[in-house]
């Protein structure tokens, strides 16, 4: 199994920046938002039925399901 290439929440957080944009490159998803907090951030990927942020982690799975 492959490790990962991030080993902290910084580096989840730019690897997911990483696949949105690769994933919008693709023109797998029209545009992402993120919004960076002192303690958290928060990713916003248009989909048709939920509306919700998603966690890095969230963001990083979803994102990683699209651009492979």
């Amino acid at each position: 199994m492959d490790k990962p290439p991030f080993h902290d929440e910084a580096s989840l957080i730019e690897e997911a920046v990483k696949l949105g944009k690769k994933a919008m490159e693709s023109k797998q998803i029209p545009s992402f938002v993120v919004r960076y907090f002192p303690d958290s951030s928060q990713f916003y990927i248009p989909n048709e039925e939920e509306g919700e942020p998603l966690t890095p982690e969230q963001a990083y799975m979803q994102l990683k399901k699209l651009t492979q």
